[in-house]
Parts: structure tokens; C-alpha cells; sequence
């Protein structure tokens, strides 16, 4: 054997003993290096107003506003989902400005045609309470949320359906084009969050609107068919064979917690009808589709399922994926003399372009902190 053959093949044994030590190491715990998506929890307003920051276009006080109203859920008990509720609402009815002034101001009347009299970060008229509450962002937060917990399922709702219930404004829809940003900067602010945990939950549309918060700012990319099934998933959509299994949902989350930059080429393709790599029999496609996701980069990098992100990522994902779980691109490995020894993954053979990701044939739930 020459010289340089032996350094590769040495290379190639300590790559392959750095894996296998990382997922033990891991021992079933997922690192969550980012925060987003942490669990309702106080947020430091102190702190908040002193970043010297841009979340979605907002900075300075819209952000203090936004801490206020986040912070206004967590005292209610209520979940993140409530707090990108109210952080689009307030988007939508003042830019996340505690205005001192109402639509009167610009000389709109009431049908009756008496003046409004809307107040406030959800320009809330008299009837949710005295001007001094509604022009105090944690108590007008308070009081939003208050009539958003009376709502009967409402975490069943589009975020826009939830909001116009509670406000009552002339268009249903119209909140709509501010689902992203509040759902990133909730994400944003929850990494300044104390006292809490960072869970993944079970909830598919929670889970896509923190999705959709990095869709919308580009550290989630892909082709439009799976990044549509996932806005559709975060507006409470039930697209007949568009659905993307909850267990999908989270391996996706966990990868853009701890990545800067995912990039996702397939995800159902029972939704677009594709009948390419093992067509209708595919975890893509099969039982109405959505039980597998092919990751085609990380941190801006080319995948084939024998690199090192997707090595980094292998690990993160085989302590707490169910049993039966797979993952693709086995023979990439062998050719890159890179084995692994895995706890719950089995391994199948697919293109060197991508990582694929499947959990049709595992019964169980991810097993997550």
C-alpha cells in the first residue's frame, strides 16, 4: 500500500470513530444551539431594549412591544403559538406602535357615525377597557389574550382566522401576510427567554409556524412544493395528500436549530405527483405522502449523506428518532469509507445529492428533552 493510501484510510478510521463517539456522546439528548422555538417563558424587556438589532424590519420599541405582548401570554398561562397570535395582530393594527391615537384621527366613523376611538398596540376601542389600559402594551396584551382563551379552538384556527375572531376587523384575512415575521421575531426573543426549557412539541401547526419564520427570513430554503406544504400546515390548512407527518415536522425543526442555513428539496410528494426514486412505494408518496424529507444542503453546503454536516446532522437525529427510522445515501458511506455504528436508524441506498430522512415504517414518536 503506498504512503497516501495509508494516511486516507487512517483519515477515513478516525472520521469514522469521531461519529460513532459524537452519537454516543449525545446519549438521546438534542443540542438546541439556537433557542427558537423555546417554550413560553419570560423575556428580559430590559434587554430587549438595548439590542441593537433588526427582526423582520422591526427594531427599537416594536420589538419592546413585542416582548411586552409575549410576556403578556406567558403570564396567561397560553402557549407560543398565542404569542405569534398576538405579535402578528399587533403588526397588523399598528405596526408594533403603541399609538396614542385611533382611526378617528384619520377621519373614520363608526356605522353609527360616531368616531372610533381605537387605542393602542391592537387599536382596541373603549368597550376592552380604560384608554390608560389600552395604551399600556402589557395590559392590552392582557386583554387580547383574555378574549383569545374564551375562543373555542382557536389554536385550531388559521393565526389570521384567531385574530379576526378576537378583533372583529372587516377582512378575515387580513393578517395574513404577517404570520412570518411575528413568528420570527418570537422565535428571536425567545432565545433571550429565562426560566424556560426549549421542548419540541407534538403540535404540527406550531411546529410549521416556527418553520415559517425561517421560510420567510431564508435560513430555511427548498423548492416551493415543500415549503408551501409547510405554510399550509402553518395556516391551518388540511390540504387533502399535502400533510407532512409531525415526526417530519420536528426532525425539520431540530435541523434548523442547530444549523444556520437548511436547504429542503422534498418533502410529500403524493401533493406535487412526482413518481421518481421508489415512485408510488416511496416514503415521500405512500399513505398520502409527507413521511420522509430529503435534505439537499446545510450551512449553505451541498449534501451526499457522507459529509460532515450531514454526519453532524445523522448524529443530532439517531438518539431520538423512533426505531424503524431510516436514513438514505448508505452506499455514499461506503464509498467514502465512512461506516456508522447507529442506535435507532436503519440505512438504505439513494442518490449522493441529498440526505434523505424517512419515518414511515417506525411506530413511534421522537423521543425528545
Amino acid at each position: 500500500m503506498l504512503e497516501s493510501e495509508e494516511v486516507a484510510v487512517g483519515l477515513k478510521a478516525v472520521i469514522a470513530i469521531v461519529v460513532t463517539g459524537l452519537m454516543t456522546a449525545l446519549g438521546g439528548a438534542v443540542a438546541l444551539s439556537s433557542g427558537t422555538g423555546c417554550a413560553p417563558a419570560s423575556i428580559d424587556v430590559a434587554a430587549v431594549s438595548h439590542l441593537n438589532t433588526t427582526i423582520s424590519g422591526f427594531t427599537g420599541d416594536q420589538l419592546v412591544n413585542s416582548a411586552a405582548i409575549m410576556n403578556a401570554a406567558t403570564a396567561a398561562g397560553m402557549s407560543q403559538q398565542a404569542q405569534i397570535v398576538g405579535v402578528m395582530t399587533a403588526i397588523g393594527e399598528s405596526g408594533l406602535r403603541n399609538l396614542t391615537y385611533g382611526d378617528d384621527i384619520q377621519g373614520v366613523i363608526n356605522p353609527d357615525g360616531t368616531p372610533t376611538t381605537s387605542l393602542g398596540l391592537f387599536q382596541q376601542q373603549a368597550s376592552w377597557g380604560s384608554a390608560g389600559d389600552r395604551l399600556d402594551p402589557a395590559r392590552s396584551a392582557a386583554l387580547f389574550f383574555s378574549r383569545l382563551a374564551q375562543l373555542p379552538g382557536w389554536e385550531k384556527l388559521t393565526p389570521t382566522a384567531a385574530a379576526h375572531a378576537v378583533q372583529v376587523n372587516a377582512d378575515p384575512i387580513y393578517y395574513t401576510p404577517f404570520v412570518g415575521p411575528a413568528s420570527k421575531i418570537v422565535a428571536t426573543l425567545g432565545a433571550n427567554s429565562t426560566g424556560g426549557s426549549c421542548p419540541i412539541g407534538g403540535d404540527s401547526q406550531a411546529l410549521a409556524l416556527e418553520l415559517v419564520g425561517h421560510i420567510d427570513d431564508r435560513t430555511l430554503t427548498g423548492g416551493e412544493a415543500p415549503l408551501d406544504q409547510i405554510r399550509s400546515i402553518a395556516q391551518g390548512k388540511a390540504v387533502p395528500d399535502c400533510g407532512i407527518d409531525v415526526r417530519i415536522l420536528q426532525i425539520i425543526v431540530i435541523a434548523v436549530r442547530n444549523f444556520d442555513a437548511v436547504g429542503v428539496s422534498s418533502i410529500n410528494r403524493k401533493c406535487t405527483g412526482e413518481i421518481i426514486g421508489a415512485g408510488a412505494l416511496s416514503s415521500h408518496f405512500i399513505d398520502g405522502g409527507g413521511h420522509a424529507v430529503d435534505f439537499n444542503s446545510l450551512d449553505g453546503r451541498n449534501l451526499t449523506g457522507a459529509d460532515g454536516l450531514s454526519l453532524r446532522l445523522i448524529g443530532l437525529l439517531d438518539p431520538v428518532v423512533p426505531e424503524g427510522s431510516r436514513i438514505g445515501q448508505s452506499q455514499c458511506r461506503t464509498a467514502s469509507g465512512v461506516p456508522l455504528t447507529l442506535q435507532h436508524f436503519g440505512q438504505l441506498e439513494d442518490y449522493c445529492t441529498h440526505l434523505h430522512v424517512q419515518v414511515k415504517d417506525a411506530p413511534g414518536q421522537l423521543t425528545l428533552p
